[in-house]
């Protein structure tokens, strides 16, 4: 019995695909900064950038690059817009490892400055001191009347005994990336203050 063999002219047969691909990514959507995609990136890809993250740091720190990637991706529409396509959980952790190198980078010169500042002259004239006490009425004032009490831990450590991030999340028993967020509002408040005040 002889076979026939189809003609290469022959119209082709459509072949089921095997591996369905999810459904197709949402570039427009992406760059615009739509909840329910970046919510979906978060999810799929939380996981590869904390693993890029802490390939270079220790797990605290990978942990707040982590977060400052993603708060990074929700609020910054030029970063969103940086990823033109192709493997987005390999763009994500090429983010978060250059990021982790700059942090790592940027916590080793904190540290060589720490240890090679020399103690402030502490004499200091009358007008100095007048200053000195005018500046503290004006936290004083800030505090009452515009912090919030909640936030008065972290302003008595960032602000007036002027710790490290790492040192005052440690010394306040949290964690460094709600430190980093109280600090941020903390600093637009006070600015806004400051800015009224001088009027």
């Amino acid at each position: 019995m002889l076979l026939a063999l189809p003609s290469p002219l022959a119209s082709p047969v459509a072949v089921p695909d095997l591996h369905p691909t999810e459904e197709a990514f949402d570039l427009e959507g992406f760059h615009a900064g739509a909840r329910t995609i970046l919510e979906r990136v978060y999810r799929d890809h939380y996981a590869k950038v904390a693993r890029a993250a802490a390939s270079v740091l220790a797990p605290a720190d990978a942990e707040t690059v982590t977060h400052e990637v993603f708060h990074r991706l929700l609020s910054t529409p030029k970063m969103r817009e940086s990823f033109k396509g192709g493997d987005l959980g390999a763009w994500l952790a090429r983010v978060a490892k250059n990021q982790a190198l700059d942090f790592r980078r940027r916590y080793a010169r904190e540290t060589s400055l720490e240890e090679g500042v020399e103690a402030p002259d502490t004499t200091s004239t009358e007008s100095e001191q007048g200053d000195s006490l005018s500046a503290a009425m004006v936290v004083e004032r800030f505090r009452k009347t515009v912090l919030p009490a909640k936030w008065d831990a972290v302003f008595e450590a960032r602000f007036l005994k002027q710790l490290g991030q790492r040192e005052a999340a440690l010394a306040l028993g949290m964690h460094r990336t709600t430190l980093m967020y109280q600090e941020h509002r903390i600093r637009a408040l006070l600015q806004k203050f400051v800015l009224e005040t001088d009027r």
